[in-house]
């Protein structure tokens, strides 16, 4: 049988990803608006204390600040009915803007709306307001996570919000700049105890230098990439506009891994370690790839997975 990405998905079968974050996003979307909103005001407030710090600049905050002062122009009845929209997904003027944003945008513009609503520039939770007991067990539930789940929840929550950009026909992505390939001269190699690969060394090292042109290279026409808890993104124009979107200045730490034959000549290769983003500092999320590389060693599949705790770095089995 000729192996498909449906089937590469199913390589490594033993490797736990952290379930409990697509459960927890699943329960914050049941929510309503009002209180999706007050949880995310809630969740803000614990940051630096159970729940990491966002960092400041991680988006180029310029693209949004059409939007941004819109907003701060309101009335606080305004402001609220527009956050309020935004979380119903409405379609709006605002909320298409906003659905047109690339996800590291749209973080940067919630935590300036944070920034605005602890300075009251933006209407906050009305003072004394408490949460449903529904929202709460959810905001519970974050605050037990790991750091790298609790900030993967909270990025996928504002992310989804909006105008569904699937819709928007015609209306061209809002992204940052694409960053400039670090210099050759200053890029450092990882090593990666177990796996010696060309070809998964190449990618953790172009990703470190923000080098896609690099990376893509190294996947077959039709190869395919799935990100955490996301559908496979097949083919290379698709996977590249990934990277320049969601990808750039990200910090990959690989610590170990194997690699062993597969059917059809092709070669599978487990690695395990962390990944720190820029809008988190040094938080590390607990991170597997799963490579499937065919007989000439072009990536024909690789899973990013978040995984479910930390003890999950050691798991390499199959």
């Amino acid at each position: 049988m000729a192996i498909t990405i449906d089937s590469a998905r199913g390589i490594f079968p033993g490797t736990l990803s952290a379930d409990a974050v697509p459960a927890t996003i699943a329960r914050f979307n049941q929510l309503s608006a009002e209180e999706q909103l007050a949880l995310i005001w809630f969740a803000y407030t614990e940051m630096g204390k159970t729940i990491t710090v966002a960092a400041p600049g991680a988006a180029s905050m310029v693209l949004a600040e059409g939007i941004l002062n819109q907003i701060r122009q309101m009335s606080p009845l305004e402001q609220t009915q527009v956050m309020c929209d935004l979380a119903n997904r409405a379609d709006t003027p605002v909320c298409r803007t906003y659905g047109s944003f690339s996800p590291n945008i749209k973080l940067g513009f919630w935590f300036q709306l944070g920034e605005w609503m602890e300075q009251g520039v933006v209407a906050p939770i009305p003072p004394g307001y408490q949460m449903s007991a529904n929202a709460s067990a959810i905001l519970q539930t974050i605050k037990e996570l790991d750091p790298g789940q609790q900030i993967t929840v909270l990025r996928n929550s504002v992310i989804d919000m909006g105008y569904d950009s699937s819709k928007l026909d015609g209306t061209a992505r809002v992204s940052e700049p694409v960053a400039i390939p670090q210099a050759v001269a200053q890029r450092t190699s990882v090593t990666i105890d177990g796996v010696t690969t060309p070809t998964v060394l190449s990618y953790i090292n172009n990703m470190n230098a923000n080098d896609f042109d690099v990376v893509i290279e190294l996947f077959t026409p039709n190869g395919a990439l799935q990100p955490p808890f996301q559908r496979p993104i097949v083919g290379k124009e698709n996977i590249l506009r990934y990277f320049r979107e969601e990808c750039q200045n990200l910090k990959l730490m690989p610590e170990r891994g194997v690699a062993e034959a597969a059917e059809d000549g092709f070669t599978q290769v487990k690695v395990t370690g962390k990944v720190q983003t820029p809008w988190f500092g040094s938080v590390g999320m607990n991170i597997a790839w799963r490579f499937l590389l065919d007989p000439q060693g072009k990536i024909f599949f690789v899973a990013i997975d978040l995984l479910a705790s930390p003890k999950e770095l050691l798991n390499l089995m199959r």
